[in-house]
């Protein structure tokens, strides 16, 4: 099995996207001046929340063409158009279950309760996070949920020339 990563951008006090759900706060493009095509290059499979992939549905373009994409919801569309994969289960039953199936990376795309639910089954092995120079005051959390503690090991922090910040952690558990 590959590493589960959580990849994301939220805003200087930690929320990844606004009250509304809303991301139109974050810089336009694809962020690859944020080592985002390096990663993206490096993914085997990309594991998302419903709020999360009808977003990105939302975007117009399915941006994730050619991976597999897991959705986790009780309430699966009607309609399928790009062929992701709709999860009933727990996080850490799909993990078992999908284990041999992707040795790459498996990108943990959001949102805040997906990523607490990996988080609180232990399941993440890496934290990139790319803080943004913005205050929202309030919105939807990087994390949701009152799990323990997950201590981590900096592996690397870079700053941006336009203030955006990359902090990448390591779980100690991994």
């Amino acid at each position: 099995m590959g590493e589960i990563i959580y990849y994301v951008a939220a805003s200087m006090d930690g929320y990844i996207a606004d009250a509304e759900g809303g991301v139109d706060w974050l810089p336009e493009g694809d962020g690859g001046g944020y080592g985002y095509e390096a990663f993206y290059a490096g993914v085997d499979a990309l594991v998302m929340g419903r709020r999360t992939y009808d977003q990105v549905l939302g975007f117009g373009v399915w941006p994730y063409a050619g991976k597999p994409t897991y959705v986790f919801t009780r309430h699966p569309p009607d309609e399928n158009p790009y062929d992701v994969e709709f999860v009933g289960i727990q996080p850490a039953e799909f993990m078992s279950s999908i284990a041999s199936e992707h040795s790459g990376t498996v990108w943990l795309v959001g949102g805040a309760n997906l990523a607490e639910q990996f988080r609180s089954a232990g399941l993440i092995d890496e934290y990139l996070i790319h803080v943004m120079p913005t205050i929202l005051g309030r919105g939807i959390p990087l994390f949701g949920g009152d799990a323990p503690h997950t201590m981590l090991n900096l592996i690397e922090a870079r700053a941006y020339d336009d203030g955006v910040v990359m902090l990448h952690y390591r779980s100690r558990a991994a």
